[in-house]
């Protein structure tokens, strides 16, 4: 373990510039809470109702019309994200040598997600211990160092809910693999505690598209199952079949604790994940 934590380590400089790259394509600036409230930004006028004060006028634009307004700003007060990136070995699945492991693209998405966020003067942060939720740029350098620190033995991982704020939002990176109970376990324990978020499953496209015929080993990542056959393709609907159930149970266990969930394949585009995952989030508030 602590040999891949020195290797993740060694790439983290290179991780950080594309998870920045990879947010400067999405937005730029300071993002509101669309809706009225405290803040600078402006957001709208609204006709003057009984009860707003003189000082709450907006004098030129009333002048344009024979009707009183308002001038509202968008409300911006800073929130509280968590993140969980699965930390298993099933994460480290990749189906073709080409092509980065599910860890990876599911740490880019975090810190990327983490960028946006930061910039928009979010609080942001990992569950459990590993970096409690901070603003400011430098809670990137403890957001990359609490992935590292996190990285386990166990084949499948469940989500980590310790330290969520009572309504909060969370973001959970995983393909989702392991006990699916274990996940309806923690939307409980996060909707109990008025979290809301999403669930991002990503999975390798070999895994989507089973392209195994012949004689075929499967073995998880960490070694603990291990199955042989001669004729791998005659698995092949009874796996998809099997996987579709699974992606449609995590799919219902988010939409039943008002979360949102997400299946991003590892070989598509990073940018239109994190641009669904962002606004996501917005829509959430």
């Amino acid at each position: 373990m602590r040999s891949r934590a020195e290797t993740l380590g060694e790439a983290l400089p290179a991780l950080l510039a594309q998870a920045e790259h990879l947010a400067s394509t999405v937005m730029l600036g300071e993002h509101g809470r669309r809706r009225a409230g405290m803040g600078d930004e402006f957001w709208q006028y609204r006709p003057a109702h009984a009860g707003d004060s003189a000082s709450q006028l907006d004098w030129r634009r009333s002048a344009r019309s024979d009707q009183h307004f308002v001038r509202e700003r968008e409300w911006q007060a800073a929130q509280t994200v968590s993140l969980w990136v699965d930390p298993a070995r099933s994460m480290q699945f990749s189906g073709d040598k080409s092509r980065p492991p599910k860890s990876d693209r599911a740490q880019l998405l975090a810190l990327a997600l983490s960028v946006l966020l930061l910039r928009g003067g979010e609080r942001v942060g990992l569950t459990g211990e590993a970096a409690r939720p901070r603003a400011g740029r430098a809670q990137l350098l403890h957001l990359m160092e609490g992935m590292t620190r996190d990285l386990g033995e166990q084949d499948y991982g469940a989500p980590n809910v310790a330290g969520l704020m009572s309504h909060s939002r969370a973001v959970f990176f995983s393909d989702f693999l392991g006990d699916p109970e274990e996940v309806e376990t923690a939307l409980g324990m996060a909707s109990d505690r008025g979290v809301k978020g999403a669930l991002v499953q990503i999975l390798d496209p070999a895994e989507e598209e089973f392209p195994f015929d012949g004689r075929t080993i499967f073995e998880s990542m960490g070694g603990s199952l291990r199955h042989e056959t001669l004729r791998a393709g005659d698995l092949r609907d009874r796996y998809l079949d099997r996987l579709a159930e699974r992606k449609g149970r995590i799919e219902t266990l988010a939409r039943a604790s008002g979360w949102h969930y997400l299946c991003h394949h590892s070989g598509q585009s990073a940018q239109s994940a994190l641009l669904w995952l962002y606004t996501a989030l917005e829509r959430g508030r």
